[in-house]
């Protein structure tokens, strides 16, 4: 019966492992501090809150302003923000969306939303014992970014700042 509850929890690490940016050791943390038991859990947006890694707003009147996400698990946090650290440094999905949210939102943001990520991408891989892990690769965005859209907001924005913009039709 050990060796049974032995083998059980090496599958879920070994998993995890598979995520760009955490080694064994911070799957080993990941699965302590959460468990392997996800029913607590009835889905990702639930872990995340409980993690404190989901963004917070504060309302007021008609006024919304960001507030920091809380405190939560301070070694789960860690973990994953080590983590994420390590994974925007990579030329894989996450370390792709690291770069893009850092242009507009800054460092530590970044990380938070990348940590978040990851702890999406765990609930997942926990929570059903046939998923596996399957990079999704660097250029993701860039190949489901619709160009005629891009265009059209583009064309928005300089008509919103007064400039006359036609567009032709090879460039339409």
């Amino acid at each position: 019966m050990e060796e049974l509850r032995e083998v059980t929890a090496r599958v879920p690490a070994e998993k995890l492992d598979a995520v760009p940016g955490i080694g064994p050791a911070t799957a080993q943390i990941i699965l302590a501090e959460i468990g392997a038991d996800m029913s607590r859990f009835p889905a990702p947006e639930h872990l995340v809150s409980w993690a404190k890694l989901c963004p917070r707003t504060i309302q007021s009147g008609a006024k919304n302003t960001s507030g920091p996400a809380g405190q939560g698990n301070p070694w789960l946090k860690g973990a994953l923000g080590e983590a994420a650290n390590a994974a925007s440094r990579t030329d894989t999905f996450l370390g792709a969306r690291y770069r893009r949210i850092v242009k507009r939102r800054g460092h530590a943001k970044a990380l938070v939303a990348v940590a978040r990520s990851i702890l999406v991408i765990a609930w997942h891989l926990i929570n059903d014992p046939d998923s596996s892990c399957q990079e999704l690769g660097a250029d993701w965005h860039r190949r489901h970014l619709d160009p005629t859209r891009k265009t059209r907001d583009l064309v928005r924005h300089l008509q919103a700042l007064g400039h006359h913009v036609a567009l032709t039709p090879a460039s339409a």
